[in-house]
């Protein structure tokens, strides 16, 4: 039973993150959330070398074989790696937006869990900076470390349905923290044309080798400062109807991803 566990959690953290550079921008500094002092056991510090390893090396190879094409709506950020902005993704594309992302210096929330760590590290490895805390706990000490580094000119980054669901529902941290902030939101999906869907809560999209990808970005959203509690409701839901057009878009159009209308980015 634990070497099976052990299996499942290995598979699901290979496949677990990815992101994309549109423009040439220095590698991100290693981590400015000092990463948890935690005593691990030998096994699990073999299983966290091995995730770790397979996990980068998954990434940076299929990552390169992608054929992405960048589509945005009228307004949405201008490129990949505009900043500061506060990003809203669904967990299921957490691959390729991992690919899309790297050496971007995204900041992103992470887990204090045994999962949160190792996938942390991985991140890590491409550019991302993980803030420790969750959807679920150690929240607002995540969130002043998000604004901190939208106050210092990165772009954050939130999967809005995980740790654990559920599916394609907006959680409320990414509006707070743009009234808090002042920074507007994006959001955006990738479409895969094909890909291994895992029998998962997410439904975790793994991108076949040389799949046609459609990243759709949507209109920003400013939340201003004197919104009310009121005002973050309707807010929420303009980020929840913006995330599930620029879904249907890309799930729709993933098809003519290299023709005219939707060309292959060279910048991939």
């Amino acid at each position: 039973m634990y070497s099976r566990s052990i299996f499942h959690t290995f598979i699901r953290v290979c496949l677990y993150n990815i992101p994309v550079t549109e423009v040439s921008t220095p590698a991100a500094p290693a981590a400015e959330v000092t990463p948890t002092h935690r005593r691990f056991t030998l096994r699990q510090r073999i299983i966290l070398r091995i995730i770790i390893t397979a996990g980068y090396w998954f990434i940076r190879i299929i990552g390169p074989t992608l054929r992405v094409c960048v589509s945005r709506e009228e307004g949405a950020q201008e490129t990949v790696g505009q900043r500061p902005l506060i990003g809203s993704f669904w967990h299921a594309c957490i691959i390729p937006a991992t690919y899309m992302c790297r050496n971007l210096g995204v900041r992103v929330m992470s887990s204090n869990s045994y999962d949160g760590e190792y996938m942390g590290r991985i991140i890590r490895k491409f550019g991302f900076v993980p803030v420790k805390g969750s959807s679920s706990r150690n929240a607002v000490r995540a969130l002043l470390g998000l604004r901190r580094a939208l106050q210092d000119g990165w772009a954050v980054a939130f999967t809005l349905d995980g740790p654990r669901g559920p599916r394609y529902k907006v959680k409320p941290g990414p509006v707070a923290l743009a009234r808090s902030s002042g920074v507007p939101l994006t959001m955006f999906h990738m479409a895969i044309d094909k890909a291994w869907v895992l029998n998962s809560w997410d439904r975790m999209m793994i991108p076949k080798p040389f799949s046609r990808v459609l990243m759709r970005f949507g209109k920003l959203i400013p939340v201003p400062a004197e919104a009310t509690d009121e005002d973050i409701e309707r807010y929420q839901q303009d980020l929840q109807d913006s995330l599930d057009r620029v879904r249907e878009f890309s799930e729709g159009n993933v098809s003519k991803v290299g023709t005219a209308e939707f060309p292959y980015d060279n910048r991939t």
